[in-house]
């Protein structure tokens, strides 16, 4: 599964989610919301609320995603510290095969 079909599934299961147990909860407590001196419906309230959640959501996610780039960059760090060590102790090998090769190919003169 994709990652953006999978993230619109979970708006789509925290918006009703929030929308069922919200009005389950206004109703169970009989809980009236006002703002100002009207009487908010259940269903703007509970839209409301579902927003809210949608933003913790992807809030989360992204809080996520940056600990596993940082995860990423470290071990890419770990990676090519590995790689460095490995040239540093084989620095003189390399330098010895360099020369070899530039001492041992075959030479063509130069065409003008």
């Amino acid at each position: 599964m994709s990652f953006f079909k999978s993230l619109c599934l979970a708006i789509f299961a925290t918006i009703f989610l929030t929308y069922v147990l919200g009005v389950s909860f206004i109703e169970l407590l009989d809980v009236d919301i006002y703002m100002g001196e009207h009487v908010v419906e259940p269903l703007k309230a509970i839209s409301v609320s579902a927003l809210v959640v949608v933003m913790l959501v992807l809030v989360a996610l992204a809080i996520a995603m940056s600990v596993f780039g940082s995860l990423i960059f470290v071990a890419m760090l770990v990676l090519g510290g590995g790689a460095m060590l490995l040239i540093g102790v084989f620095w003189p090998i390399f330098l010895i095969a360099g020369v070899i090769w530039l001492l041992a190919r075959d030479k063509r003169p130069a065409q003008c």
